[in-house]
């Protein structure tokens, strides 16, 4: 059985986006939009500021160490309804 606390999405979006904005690294525009649970890790997903051409720039890296973050330290503790 899992000691996990079940949350709906827009509430663990919420707490997400929250944890965003207070961090260091939070970039102007940053934000995750939706999550999913996979294999019991939760997978956060966002605006990636892509160049015009469809390629990672400097701070595609920044949003996506941003997600890996919010996985690696909320699926401890938290499952979507």
């Amino acid at each position: 059985m899992s000691d996990k606390k079940s949350i709906s999405e827009a509430d663990l979006l919420l707490i997400a986006n929250q944890i965003i904005q207070d961090h260091e690294n939070y970039l102007e525009g940053m934000r995750a939009t939706s999550v999913e649970v996979k294999d019991e890790v939760l997978v956060f997903k966002g605006e990636y500021f892509l160049s015009d051409q469809g390629l990672p720039t400097e701070k595609t890296t920044a949003v996506f160490n941003m997600f890996k973050y919010l996985a690696h330290h909320l699926s401890k503790e938290f499952t979507v309804k």
